[in-house]
């Protein structure tokens, strides 16, 4: 017995079939359900107390500046000239194998000055170079 409908109304149908929304939904509810008691429970645990350590000097980065005239420091304490920084790099590194250089230049400076300071820091044999800058 085959039902056959007059109207002859093959237009796009306007209702939204919302069964599988509803099916998400109630997937995230219960996953919420089950999750939520687990985050609740934590393991107490007394942890060891331990001395107050003092940080090693040695490991600390150099700091190399650069001012907007062009001016080299090296940790706060002028250079003389891009061969007096490569003799001291490589003292420096001569002691430290893994020593790190931290740049600080003036947003002001000249680039080429930087890459000049830069290729004087490498040719010193360091290959951990960083820039530090500022957020605004």
């Amino acid at each position: 017995m085959g039902f056959k409908t007059n109207s002859d109304d093959d237009g796009p149908v306007s209702e939204i079939n919302v069964t599988p929304l509803v099916d998400v939904m109630l997937v995230l509810v219960i996953i919420l359900l089950v999750t939520a008691p687990l985050l609740t429970q934590s393991v107490n645990v007394a942890l060891p107390k331990t001395a107050s350590t003092t940080p090693d000097l040695e490991k600390q980065p150099m700091q190399l500046g650069i001012d907007a005239q062009g001016a080299v420091t090296l940790n706060k304490n002028a250079v003389a000239d891009l061969a007096a920084l490569d003799t001291t790099l490589r003292n420096e590194l001569a002691g430290n194998p893994e020593l790190i250089v931290h740049i600080y230049a003036d947003q002001g400076v000249n680039y080429g000055k930087v890459a000049e300071v830069m290729a004087t820091v490498q040719h010193a044999g360091i290959s951990k170079l960083a820039f530090v800058s500022l957020e605004k």
